[in-house]
């Protein structure tokens, strides 16, 4: 079985420590992943200013990938324009550029600053010809709005932690967009996701942890882990009615296909070590 975390944030790990008290790193946590089929994992950066740790962080570790991005809830103190969006992500190890996006859920953050910044990002992404990660909570309206003209241009991208209705899931696989699926539709209280969850389309579907966050059943309570996304997988996969192993080997075409120049990496690598 071969299996990708679409989504993760390896940097915000706790990591348990050595018999010395020294933090083990972030091996241990890939290893077991890999160990449950994980082949590779997409680090996800939410503060530009911050890209420069999160390479150190995952250069030993070839089947970990990087994206370039401001969170909406992360604005930084020094503003991010445009340009810079362009000249740091044109690097050959970020793959995308995000996470970017809206979220309403919090009434003190300005709407406009978090439309300008996702503006930036689509911009820049239509400029490198890379695509987008986005994150979307309470702003439906306004993140289909923007994606529209970013789609219409050519753009690529993932609705990531999926967590909107079925209408959004519609026009957001109707602009080529791909939905990306974690932890929370095996939450029970997920029932309305999970209707979603049966009928987007096999080649728009990917998963994801988003560790350290959102932890799936039966791992609710704890730090989530890239390993996980073998449980998102097989939830998913129960839940439409597949063998596990189909909806793996197709979620993870799915993110091959949006990331091409990665396969013929992965292919390369693989053959190395035959």
């Amino acid at each position: 079985m071969w299996l990708v975390d679409s989504h993760c944030h390896l940097d915000m790990l706790k990591l348990a420590k050595t018999a010395s008290g020294e933090a083990a790193g972030i091996e241990g946590v890939l290893n077991a992943a890999r160990q449950r089929g994980v082949k590779h994992f997409l680090c996800i950066n939410v503060n530009p200013w911050h890209i420069q740790q999160l390479r150190e962080l995952t250069a030993p570790f070839d089947d970990v990938s990087l994206t370039l991005g401001l969170h909406p809830l992360h604005q930084p103190d020094q503003p991010v324009t445009t340009e810079q969006l362009i000249e740091w992500g044109q690097a050959e190890d970020i793959l995308a550029l995000g996470e970017t996006g809206l979220d309403y859920h919090y009434a003190g953050q300005e709407r406009d600053v978090q439309l300008d910044y996702f503006q930036r990002h689509l911009d820049a992404a239509l400029e490198l010809n890379k695509p987008v990660i986005v994150h979307t909570r309470e702003a439906s309206e306004d993140t289909l709005a923007l994606l529209k003209p970013f789609t219409e241009k050519g753009g690529q991208g993932i609705i990531h932690c999926f967590t909107e209705d079925l209408a959004f899931a519609r026009q957001a696989v109707g602009m080529g967009l791909y939905i990306s699926f974690s932890g929370i539709v095996t939450f029970h209280s997920a029932d309305a996701l999970r209707e979603v969850a049966k009928v987007v389309p096999l080649d728009r579907l990917l998963i994801e942890t988003d560790a350290p966050y959102l932890a799936p059943v039966p791992h609710r309570g704890k730090q989530n882990e890239p390993g996980y996304v073998r449980d998102v997988a097989e939830f998913l996969a129960n839940l439409r009615g597949l063998e596990v192993e189909f909806l793996a080997q197709q979620t993870t075409e799915n993110f091959f296909r949006l990331f091409p120049k990665l396969l013929a990496k992965v292919a390369k690598q693989e053959a190395s070590l035959a």
